[in-house]
């Protein structure tokens, strides 16, 4: 079983306000006796589900063309947390979880819940505690169905700056409604984008039956 914990992208899927929304514009029609349909795309790299790139936090930080990919595909752990607001620090996750052959990590929260369409700017977001915490424990990525490792009105952006200080790759606005806690194989490749600051992802998990008997 494949699980798609993508957001769909739309003219109505919520961006960060004041970013760009998307948008088709049409070139060419069939039903207008063009041979082909042909549409250009506006909208911002942050649109849905997506990777920031180190260039979005690090003034000489890499584009995604340049992102290593070994982080964005391999084996992972979703797990859900009960924070509703406000920063996610360890405490939050469970006093037993094993991350030894974990290296990537997802939270679930109430996030996943909202649609496509809706922007809370009221979101969680994992506090600069629980990275650290992470990093020491070797986590390669941390993906969220949040928007931001920030709070939504952060000017400094602590959590994209310990990202940068660790070195670890990141995931925003998955959507993990229906997808049981446990460990699967994430796919979630970022596009070869240049001079960009992010790429959308099609995010995807597939389970590691080998890692059935693991708690």
């Amino acid at each position: 079983m494949i699980y798609d914990i993508s957001r769909t992208v739309s003219a109505h899927t919520a961006v960060f306000p004041g970013d760009t929304p998307y948008s088709v514009r049409p070139l060419l029609r069939l039903e207008e006796g063009a041979s082909v349909n042909l549409v250009t795309l506006t909208t911002t790299p942050h649109v849905g589900t997506h990777a920031d790139a180190p260039y979005h936090y690090v003034g000489a930080g890499v584009h995604p063309a340049a992102l290593a990919l070994d982080p964005y595909i391999g084996v992972a752990r979703v797990v859900t947390v009960a924070v509703q607001t406000g920063a996610i620090t360890p405490l939050a996750l469970p006093d037993d979880l094993d991350l030894t052959h974990t290296p990537r990590l997802l939270l679930h929260t109430r996030i996943s819940d909202l649609g496509d369409s809706v922007w809370d700017d009221s979101f969680p977001y994992p506090d600069v505690t629980l990275i650290d915490w992470l990093a020491d424990r070797g986590v390669v990525l941390i993906g969220i169905d949040t928007p931001s490792f920030d709070a939504a009105d952060s000017a400094d952006l602590p959590g994209h700056a310990a990202l940068a200080r660790h070195g670890i790759a990141n995931l925003e606005n998955l959507m993990l409604r229906g997808v049981p806690d446990g460990v699967c194989e994430l796919i979630a490749l970022p596009l070869k984008l240049d001079a960009a600051c992010a790429s959308p992802v099609r995010a995807i998990l597939r389970p590691f039956p080998s890692f059935a008997v693991q708690p």
